[in-house]
């Protein structure tokens, strides 16, 4: 793991053994059948590509995976999509990663559909009442070891995680400003000199943050101007994994603009848990359930197609765009640094969101614990902390299983 030659021979002039059909054909496969998160679909990426198919080569996989952690965006996504541009370049990039994203975007639709036409049965509000329990499991969990991975005993990293967590729990809303600030402190404390970090991070901070969106029923043509607007943020803003963009998504879809409530989003988020592909692709299921308010499937489609475009485009530029130069310039202390402070604050963001999530969850009806809940969501902490290698899909179904049970 350690010493690994990033020369140009190892990267750049490598003759592909394969064809970019070949690439996309299993990039389609990946899409579809790819269960487990952002971890498990980069660890497939290894397996298939570099140890048994040999298409990719140990340092160009690593270049690719050490530049999807530093940028924003859904990891494994931009994982495909630095592996696309490798051999073939930006047509490559263009069509494994459409190839990883579609798929899932198929699924999420028809249980859009499915879910607006059919969301009053007995029988689907059962599956949520306890899929959503387990997703808020399963969130803990992974905030838990993301926490563990990301902080460990650094002081200054510890300090930002628990100012994060603390505001998301206060707020029940995430702030891109603190993001921000908490990548210019650590660059300014570890390699910075004379410039006020709050100064740096204001500097960067874009004029769209300032943008009020309208509420849902504006018209459509404006309401998809709305969703390219906030999704675009989310693309673009937010570090980390796949579930990085979960309390995003919360403060701007539930608190800010109150676009789904929040049995609509923890739904939402369940969605993503058992479609196969990057978890993001949840941002199809909500651009959905905004676009069909206006009381049109269309206005459902064209809802998740303009959410899905405007959340994955900024991480497929962020990967195409740096590629060339990345190996040249990503291993500089001031990079690091930022994106250490981001990485901190974002994942005290998500152990916040469980907290706030997890009492709408839990105490849905009032300040009344509903004790069958309690149960699947500790349940499912107990089976996921005991096996290691549980799908979680298989977690979801079961509580789906429970929920039509009770």
């Amino acid at each position: 793991m350690t010493g690994v030659d990033h020369s140009s021979e190892d990267t750049t002039k490598t003759s592909p053994n394969y064809t970019l059909g070949d690439l996309v054909r299993y990039a389609l496969q990946l899409g579809t059948l790819g269960f487990g998160g952002p971890v498990a679909l980069v660890g497939f990426m290894h397996r298939d590509l570099v140890e048994r198919r040999q298409w990719i080569s140990e340092a160009e996989y690593k270049e690719g995976l050490t530049l999807a952690q530093i940028m924003p965006g859904p990891l494994a996504a931009q994982l495909a999509i630095y592996l696309g541009y490798v051999h073939y370049g930006v047509l490559g990039a263009t069509l494994v990663g459409s190839a990883f994203v579609f798929p899932s975007f198929l699924m999420v639709l028809a249980l859009g559909w499915a879910y607006v036409a059919y969301g009053g049965l007995p029988w689907m509000q059962a599956v949520f009442y306890g899929v959503g329990a387990a997703v808020i499991g399963i969130i803990s969990i992974s905030a838990y070891k993301l926490t563990q991975k990301t902080i460990g005993r650094d002081l200054l990293l510890g300090a930002i995680y628990v100012v994060s967590a603390a505001a998301t729990v206060i707020t029940e809303t995430e702030n891109i400003l603190l993001f921000l600030a908490a990548g210019a402190i650590v660059w300014f404390v570890r390699v910075g000199r004379g410039v006020p970090p709050a100064s740096f991070a204001l500097g960067i901070v874009p004029p769209v943050f300032g943008t009020t969106l309208p509420a849902v029923g504006a018209p459509l043509n404006t309401l998809l101007g709305q969703i390219a607007i906030f999704f675009t943020k989310a693309g673009a803003f937010v570090f980390g994994s796949g579930l990085a963009i979960v309390p995003f998504l919360y403060g701007g879809v539930v608190k800010e603009y109150g676009w789904l409530d929040d049995r609509q989003f923890l739904d939402a988020v369940a969605v993503a848990m058992i479609t196969p592909g990057p978890v993001v692709i949840t941002v199809g299921f909500i651009g959905y359930l905004v676009g069909a308010q206006t009381g049109t499937v269309w206005g459902g489609l064209a809802g998740a197609t303009v959410a899905a475009l405007a959340t994955f485009l900024p991480c497929y530029l962020f990967t195409i765009i740096p590629a060339p130069y990345f190996r040249k310039h990503g291993k500089r202390p001031g990079i690091v640094a930022f994106v250490d402070g981001v990485t901190a604050a974002a994942v005290g963001a998500i152990a916040g969101a469980c907290v706030v999530l997890g009492r709408r969850t839990l105490f849905e009806t009032g300040w009344t614990l509903e004790v069958p809940k309690l149960v699947i969501l500790l349940v499912t902490m107990a089976l996921l902390l005991r096996f290691k290698k549980l799908p979680e899909p298989l977690v979801i179904a079961g509580a789906a299983i429970l929920g039509l049970l009770m």
